[in-house]
């Protein structure tokens, strides 16, 4: 066995299975034991929250973290390597019996890139990541095939949608959405509703790694570690449908940028 520290990839995707196995454990316990709905999104919030937190503390001390469940870290403003976590993406999903779209998102931003990210989907014991990437999804479907939320679908979403002529398909959390399309079992998600920064990065990351395209819904790249961590819309898609989504909801004259967004 080796005894080389793990890479900054190795590490984000440790984490991010390590937490969703335990994840997935407390959460059968929880149910076995008759728990409510709140206790079991509370307890997994905090335990994921808890078990990156002490690990990032361990073997990364100098790097800063964001996080959703944690105090803010003035050390990200100045630092060029900044984790960004979400330890319990979906937590309505997580607390109902039987769903699986919900997510652990552990990524590593340093400065103007990522530099490793991965997505867990425990339920279905799947992890996505920059590295190794996913491969190019592949797609023969006549209809263009786009991903929304359960509770609503986005203005933005109902404008392409419409405009693309795509078969909708709704899915609980931001990382079971956007891994969707990097699985090639949808080919657009679009939210425009409102999210943070952690909501978004890590399926970013692997979305770029993948060969996709990542943007924000004006076409602009995304660029995490600002000092709000407000970060409303993502577009994820298939390359060639980025433009055709980007004109459906700006009209015509909207050209994608001559460098496309990368990993």
């Amino acid at each position: 066995m080796s005894d080389a520290p793990e890479t900054d990839a190795e590490l984000a995707v440790r984490l991010a299975t390590e937490a969703g196995r335990q994840l997935v454990e407390v959460r059968e316990q929880m149910f076995a034991d008759g728990l409510s709905y709140w206790d079991v999104m509370d307890t997994g919030d905090m335990l994921s929250h808890r078990f990156i937190g002490a690990e990032l503390s361990r073997l990364r001390p100098h790097d800063a973290v964001l996080d959703e469940e944690g105090s803010e870290d003035p050390r990200r403003f100045d630092g060029d390597r900044v984790w960004i976590i979400d330890p319990l993406d979906g937590t309505r999903e997580y607390g109902e019996r039987g769903r699986h779209d919900w997510a652990v998102h552990v990524a590593l931003w340093g400065g103007d890139r990522f530099i490793a990210g991965a997505v867990s989907l425990p339920a279905v014991d799947l992890v996505l990541a920059t590295d190794p990437a996913p491969p190019h999804p592949r797609s023969d479907r006549p209809r263009p095939r786009i991903i929304t939320s359960r509770s609503r679908a986005p203005y933005a979403a109902v404008l392409v949608a419409n405009a693309l002529d795509c078969d909708a398909v709704r899915l609980g959390s931001a990382g079971a959405k956007a891994m969707a399309v990097v699985l090639g079992e949808a080919d657009i998600y679009l939210h425009d509703g409102g999210m943070y920064q952690w909501d978004s990065a890590a399926p970013v990351a692997v979305a770029l790694a993948a060969g996709l395209h990542a943007s924000r819904v004006d076409g602009s790249p995304i660029v995490y570690n600002a000092r709000d961590p407000w970060l409303p819309d993502v577009l994820i898609c298939r390359p060639e449908l980025a433009e055709p989504a980007l004109q459906a909801l700006w009209g015509d004259e909207f050209r994608l940028p001559v460098e496309p967004v990368t990993y």
